[in-house]
């Protein structure tokens, strides 16, 4: 092989590598898809992309539907917003979708509430096609103590200006929620209720619960109302109980008392017979005394004898007569 055809050989191979490198680093399809759709864009913005590390794809798609659409987007506003973390396909969906609805909606703010982690395009969905939420069971209990459980449904359409900084669902939710039980509190008998569940619905939006929140409250309708348990009985049924044990105690405590105090006057009883028994003991001790200084005779002393005699066979008829009676 002479070397002019060696020559060719290497040169052609250095261009099969310098178009490889092209094409891999220059997205030259790319380029042509953009041209083709009319969306002029310059290669030496292409390979800036590459340098910034931006996938061109990313931004060239989505502009290419955007002009399409007519929309005034361009690429250094795209750039910036996949650099700050957005999703620029979503946003420009979302633009998309703004501008077939009549919604005045703005790159800026679109990519806002994109930066703010709500689905953009979702919002104008639910701008154009409201959104039912379902509160789950909420009970309340009427002035006259039974329970009612109602589920309501809330239609509810996305507020582009509040989605930035806007509360959520679990708000809506929550202030619902406290609507009804605000409501059934209300009520002199759960019979109202359940005769104009409309009641609710009026008590709710009437108090403005879309404030400060994402969304507006289109209507409020009841879905189901039941009747639950009577927590008034059950309420007064704890409570005598509680009275009950409390009066229980109390008596316990009063028979404990008494029966300390019984213990106390049969201790005071002994007592009071100790001492008999000590001064019966001192008698025989006085009398020998008085006999023995001349003040007591010997006669006096008998005839004492007989009487407490006399007294001792007393006590014992009037004794068998109680037994016979008894008997």
């Amino acid at each position: 092989m002479d070397a002019g055809v060696l020559s060719f050989l290497f040169i052609a191979v250095l261009i099969v590598i310098g178009l490889s490198i092209l094409f891999t680093f220059v997205p030259v399809m790319l380029w042509i898809s953009a041209m083709a759709s009319g969306v002029y864009v310059g290669l030496t913005t292409l390979i800036g992309m590459r340098l910034r590390r931006i996938a061109p794809a990313r931004i060239i798609n989505p502009l290419i539907k955007a002009r399409k659409a007519g929309l005034d987007v361009s690429i250094a506003q795209l750039e910036t917003h996949y650099l700050a973390g957005g999703n620029v396909d979503r946003v420009v969906d979302a633009l998309i979708a703004a501008q077939r609805a009549d919604i005045d909606l703005m790159f800026e703010r679109a990519a806002a509430i994109d930066l703010a982690g709500r689905d953009v395009l979702q919002a104008v969905q639910m701008s154009v096609n409201p959104k039912v939420i379902e509160t789950p069971v909420v009970s309340a209990v009427a002035k006259d103590g039974i329970e009612v459980k109602v589920v309501a449904r809330v239609t509810v359409r996305a507020n582009i200006d509040r989605l930035v900084g806007g509360a959520g669902e679990e708000t809506i939710i929550a202030r619902v929620g406290e609507g009804i039980v605000t409501t059934n509190g209300s009520a002199s008998s759960h019979k109202e209720v359940l005769e104009n569940p409309d009641l609710i619905s009026n008590t709710v939006l009437s108090k403005g619960l879309d404030a400060g929140t994402a969304f507006e409250i289109l209507s409020i309708d009841i879905a189901d109302v039941d009747v639950g348990k009577n927590i008034g009985a059950t309420l007064q049924i704890d409570q005598a109980e509680a009275d009950k044990n409390i009066a229980q105690a109390k008596a316990e405590e009063r028979r404990a008392m008494a029966v300390a105090k019984e213990q106390e006057m049969r201790a005071r009883v002994e007592e009071m017979r100790a001492k008999v028994v000590e001064a019966e003991a001192e008698v025989p001790m006085a009398m020998a005394e008085a006999l023995r200084a001349g003040k007591l005779g010997v006669m006096d002393y008998y005839n004492m004898q007989n009487i407490l005699a006399d007294t001792d066979m007393r006590k014992s008829i009037s004794q068998s007569d109680e037994d016979e009676e008894n008997k």
